[in-house]
């Protein structure tokens, strides 16, 4: 997904662009390790910011996610800061809008309500049968 999103930024967003498919792959892999390790802490440090700009700083914590896999890969080039927002954005926007077509979040939470049921109705047939019950 991660790889699919940056090809779309690459196209969209002047100033960023990659030589070939490796450097994508290698910029998709490296942002989706930053994303794991770095921006975490990143967030946890901005957090005031976070708060004061009701989370519109993640915007800016992308871009230099995405400045910093520019300065660090041959293969792939980010111009500015500017490029590097804007394809943050548009990195997130395909993203979630891949993300949503495929499913996977909406398995988990199917899932997620079939054991909510089971665990109800153990507790129901647990309870028939114990004594009165008083709902208040």
């Amino acid at each position: 997904m991660t790889t699919l999103a940056v090809a779309v930024a690459a196209n969209v967003v002047r100033g960023i662009s990659y030589d070939d498919w490796r450097g994508l792959l290698l910029a998709s892999l490296l942002l989706g390790i930053l994303n794991a390790f770095l921006r975490p802490i990143l967030l946890l440090l901005s957090l005031p910011l976070l708060l004061v700009t009701l989370g519109l700083f993640t915007l800016v914590i992308n871009a230099l996610l995405l400045l910093l896999v520019g300065n660090i890969l041959e293969g792939f080039d980010v111009k500015d800061f500017w490029a590097a927002f804007w394809g943050g954005l548009v990195i997130s926007l395909v993203s979630m809008a891949v993300n949503a077509l495929i499913g996977t979040n909406r398995e988990e939470r199917r899932e997620s309500k079939q054991r909510r049921r089971r665990v109800r109705s153990a507790r129901s047939r647990k309870d028939e049968g114990s004594g009165p019950v008083i709902d208040v």
